[in-house]
């Protein structure tokens, strides 16, 4: 199965890149896993037109890079635990999925377009996260997903 994140924007923090390759490395074993990053657009006036049309720049850039079966991180989405978000990706496996896209947004969130293109909206929970901890969050998420389907006392 190959996994990509899809996400806006560049990694700053030395320790989130250096956890997601942590994770990364894991997952080489399950998956052919990768991170594909679209820029960031500018918004220096955050009014909420210049947001929406920063969204909107955003997220065709996103779309351009979605492939296969894709879920939309939103806090709008479903919430799954960890056992549920395992279920899903072994489903899918097993329904002759071959790709998988994960989406992140940017600072601002996902567009409209974005979130109608995406197969499945998954929340990580009403808490606010900043959106490159959550690249790290959910490498360690999918990670965990492979050891539950392996029955490995990672997740206990």
């Amino acid at each position: 199965m190959n996994i990509n994140i899809v996400c806006v924007g560049k990694i700053k923090e030395k320790f989130i890149k250096d956890g997601i390759d942590e994770y990364a490395k894991r997952l080489s074993r399950f998956c052919k896993f990768q991170i594909t990053e679209v820029s960031e657009e500018l918004c220096s006036d955050p009014s909420p037109k210049n947001i929406e049309l920063t969204k909107i720049a955003e997220g065709e850039r996103i779309i351009a890079k979605l492939k296969g079966y894709s879920i939309a991180l939103d806090l709008n989405g479903k919430s799954l635990t960890s056992e549920g978000l395992s279920k899903k990706i072994s489903l899918l496996k097993q329904s002759g999925t071959s790709t998988l896209s994960f989406v992140i947004g940017g600072s601002y969130g996902l567009s409209k377009e974005v979130l109608d293109k995406c197969d499945y909206s998954l929340c990580f929970g009403a808490i606010t996260f900043p959106h490159q901890l959550i690249r790290l969050v959910l490498s360690e998420q999918i990670y965990r997903a492979f050891m539950i389907e392996e029955g490995s006392a990672y997740h206990k």
